[in-house]
């Protein structure tokens, strides 16, 4: 699962900046299937200031600008009812209440107020949905149900 990602470098000493979509990135000390060793991160403008044991040089952390930051899925908490991981959604099926197909989830976005849906149909046009009961009264593994009010045609 991707926690974040570099977006270049801070100072001279190879400090990275991230853009981090995980609330705790600390809990997490290897990284990228043990290329990297995370030895601090702390928050930052825009995101956050992390050191890696790996990395020495203004250079060596620009040039992990892009590269995404990834630890197994199960080295991850256990979710609650009602939780989920972004990465779980994608990929999903989108059916309509009455179990007509819609299309594939594609993009979670969280604009302020929640994260929202963005579901691509087999012909590319693509709609969003909030991710809340009302629109999305159930999903699991397979596929998620989204409420026919919340469908756009």
């Amino acid at each position: 699962m991707v926690l974040a990602v570099a977006i270049g470098a801070h100072g001279v000493a190879g400090e990275v900046r991230l853009k981090v979509f995980a609330e705790d990135l600390g809990v997490h000390t290897v990284l990228n299937g043990g290329a990297l060793t995370l030895r601090s991160v702390r928050p930052g403008n825009n995101g956050a200031i992390a050191r890696f044991a790996e990395v020495s040089s203004r250079d060596a952390a620009e040039a992990l600008r892009g590269t995404q930051l990834w630890v197994p899925r199960d080295s991850l908490p256990p979710l609650e009812e009602g939780e989920y991981y972004h990465a779980d959604l994608i990929g999903l099926a989108a059916v309509s209440d009455a179990d007509e197909p819609l299309g594939t989830v594609v993009a979670v976005e969280n604009f302020g107020a929640g994260d929202v849906l963005e579901i691509e149909r087999p012909t590319g046009k693509r709609f969003m949905v909030p991710m809340r009961a009302d629109a999305v009264p159930e999903w699991n593994g397979d596929r998620l149900v989204v409420t026919t009010a919340f469908i756009e045609v």
